[in-house]
C-alpha cells in the first residue's frame, strides 16, 4: 500500500472513531415518504428536531425520532464525561436510503397481473457537537 492511500485510510478509521452514528435498515415504509421527514430535521439543533418528529403525525417520524435517539445516545458512550444539554448536538448528516423491494402480483382483468413493490428503505443519521470537547486535540 503505498503512503498516499495508507495516510488516507488511517483518516477514515480516525473519523469513524469520533463520528456518532444510527443507522435502521429495512424500515418497511418507502424512502420518498422518510425523506419528506429526514430534509426537515438535517442540520438542525438535536432538541429541536426531536420535538419536530415527536408532533409530526407522519408514520416515518417515529422511526426517525427512535435513530436520533440511538445516534445521541452512541454519542454519550463515546464522550461519556460531557453532558449532552452542555454540547449543543445538531443532526450533521441524514440519509435515507432505498432498501430490499418485494414484489408481488395483483391480480388484474382478463387474466393479468399488476406488480405491485413494497418498498422498504434504510435510515442513517450522523450526529455532531457544535462545541469542541476538551478531550479532542486539534494535531
Amino acid at each position: 500500500m503505498g503512503a498516499r492511500k495508507k495516510k488516507a485510510a488511517e483518516a477514515r478509521k480516525e473519523e469513524n472513531r469520533t463520528r456518532c452514528v444510527a443507522r435502521l435498515v429495512d424500515n418497511n415504509t418507502s424512502p420518498r415518504k422518510a425523506r419528506l421527514m429526514a430534509d426537515l430535521v438535517r442540520g438542525k439543533n438535536v432538541d429541536y428536531a426531536l420535538n419536530v418528529l415527536k408532533y409530526s403525525k407522519k408514520e416515518s417520524a417515529e422511526k426517525i425520532r427512535k435513530v436520533l435517539l440511538s445516534a445521541v445516545a452512541n454519542w454519550q458512550a463515546k464522550n461519556e464525561n460531557s453532558r449532552v444539554e452542555d454540547s449543543h448536538l445538531y443532526v450533521k448528516e441524514i440519509f435515507v436510503d432505498g432498501g430490499r423491494v418485494m414484489k408481488r402480483l395483483r391480480t388484474a382483468p382478463q387474466g393479468r397481473g399488476y406488480r405491485i413493490r413494497k418498498r422498504s428503505n434504510h435510515i442513517t443519521i450522523v450526529v455532531d457537537s457544535k462545541v469542541k470537547n476538551e478531550n479532542q486535540t486539534e494535531e
